[in-house]
């Protein structure tokens, strides 16, 4: 029997050797990953390949079609973070372990202890009060997360409308929607919120809401900014329960829906007075919670008060740089995990009721989960808050570099337009610089043309009905005096090569 120390070397040396860049690949990615998708195995093989052959294959074969989402520093295709070195080290030791960190057992693993000490890790270095978040648990992403928030604030908005009627607690985890909206008194249930993460859309349609319960309370010519005086007026409407969901840096463009305490503590105030739950959909912007420099002050103002909320998503394997898949959930309401998520009737999966640590199968959407509090733990651990904020500092600075670069260029433009200085445009950016060609013919193929420049990765979006480019900096590796350089000159070269085939076109057509 192989031991696990051994079981572990073999392991990290087999991982190194697939981290070993391959051989440059001249190929467009679109070929590259047509020939990998063509040497993948058809068939089971009745005797395996074994290790060193896999490994082969792996490197040679399947690699080569993996490149095009590369997590290099110039990937800036989604908000797609590297893993630390830490982080790495840690997830391999996840591998090799194989903890199913689902149930509580303090006398039998250190896991869920780790795990619970992590998130505490986490909530500091979010400047969250651990004590006023007693529950807190890891997420698959900040799409599960999503739907934790989404599943606990049903619950909330159903127990505040009974509260109003009788002493019962009319549980959706125990009768069923429709049943504890009836006895509850509500005919619907709606969420209110700015630009919405289509992740809430699922959730809403996944846990009986439907997608139709989302309400836009964008302000006109603002649309990621929350409309207090609608919000009110919907709040306020008779039989009707809410989830306010805000966004905490919506995915297009970066901006935040609140930007100023006093914002955060209006809303709070009207939710408190209607039995409204808040969520903040922070997936990547509740980060910005860390900086301190006055060149942020615009991020930080944007994320005062977020700690008001409800209930709070976030993505680990975003800025936290950690490998997918991570997310978190923050409550403030540890007595509605157990309403909606107990896992009940299986008494070899109880764990001491008097400890302070509650199985994450109680209170999370799995009963069998990976391991993922360790690289979290170790990144933490091993980079410190002055650490994170120094590698968002950085993310920050190149993403300003672009989105200066667009401002002065002759080809492109920034998005949204922003009526202001230079200065003020540029303090709105967080790490989303959103983009497109002056020229509409080119910015239809911009996309694809940053692409097969294989410099650098961008994501394709739309704004306003038209196609956009979006850069998203998130890797822990970012270096604005590296890496600007590669972007200006990949774009510069694309308008160039746009040229060229325009004046051939014109050529072969006179």
């Amino acid at each position: 029997m192989i031991q696990a120390s051994e079981t572990l070397r073999e392991l990290a040396a087999t991982f190194a050797c697939l981290r070993t860049e391959p051989a440059p690949d001249v190929l467009p990615p679109e070929e590259s990953v047509t020939r990998a998708r063509e040497k993948l195995q058809q068939h089971l093989p009745e005797s395996g390949l074994g290790l060193e052959e896999t490994t082969k294959h792996l490197q040679e074969a399947i690699i080569p079609g993996l490149n095009a989402s590369s997590r290099s520093p110039n990937y800036y295709g989604f908000v797609t973070g590297g893993s630390t070195p830490a982080a790495s080290l840690a997830d391999n030791i996840v591998t090799a372990y194989d903890q199913n960190v689902g149930v509580h057992l303090p006398k039998e693993t250190v896991a869920t202890n780790l795990e619970d000490r992590a998130l505490v890790l986490l909530c500091e270095l979010l400047k969250l009060d651990p004590a006023q978040w007693p529950h807190r648990t890891f997420t698959t992403g900040a799409t599960a997360s999503n739907m934790l928030g989404v599943a606990c604030g049903r619950e909330y908005v159903i127990a505040e409308a009974s509260a109003v009627r009788s002493d019962a607690t009319n549980s959706v985890g125990e009768l069923g929607i429709y049943e504890a909206m009836h006895r509850a008194g509500i005919d619907k249930i709606q969420i209110l919120t700015s630009v919405p993460h289509s992740s809430l859309s699922k959730a809403a349609g996944i846990l009986g809401l439907g997608r139709a319960s989302i309400r836009s309370i964008g302000l006109e010519g603002a649309s990621h900014k929350i409309d207090i005086a609608q919000l009110k007026k919907l709040l306020e409407q008779p039989g009707t329960a809410s989830v306010v969901a805000i966004s905490a840096s919506e995915v297009n463009t970066g901006a935040f829906a609140t930007s100023s305490l006093q914002e955060m503590l209006e809303i709070r105030k009207l939710c408190d007075m209607y039995g409204a739950w808040i969520h903040v959909d922070g997936a990547f912007g509740i980060m910005g919670r860390i900086l301190t420099l006055p060149t942020h002050s615009t991020i930080i103002n944007s994320c005062a008060g977020l700690e008001l909320a409800d209930s709070i998503t976030g993505d680990g394997h975003k800025l936290l740089n950690v490998p997918y898949d991570c997310g978190f959930f923050l409550s403030r309401h540890r007595e509605i995990a157990a309403r909606v998520f107990q896992n009940p009737g299986a008494p070899y999966l109880s764990t001491d009721a008097t400890d302070t640590i509650m199985s994450p199968l109680n209170i999370g959407l799995e009963n069998s989960r990976r391991f993922r509090a360790l690289p979290v733990y170790a990144s933490l651990t091993a980079y410190g808050s002055n650490g994170y904020r120094g590698m968002l500092e950085r993310q920050i600075e190149l993403a300003r570099a672009i989105a200066e670069f667009m401002l002065e260029s002759e080809d492109f433009e920034l998005l949204p337009k922003f009526e202001g200085s230079k200065e003020e445009a540029l303090n709105n950016i967080y790490i989303i610089v959103l983009f497109r060609a002056k020229d509409d013919s080119l910015n239809k193929e911009l996309t694809n043309r940053v692409k097969a420049s294989r410099k650098i990765y961008v994501s394709g979006t739309a704004w306003e009905g038209q196609p956009a480019c979006r850069f998203a900096v998130s890797n822990w590796m970012t270096d604005a005096k590296r890496d600007l350089p590669i972007i200006k000159q990949a774009l510069i070269n694309v308008v160039k090569g746009w040229k060229k085939s325009k004046e051939e076109i014109g050529i072969v057509h006179s």
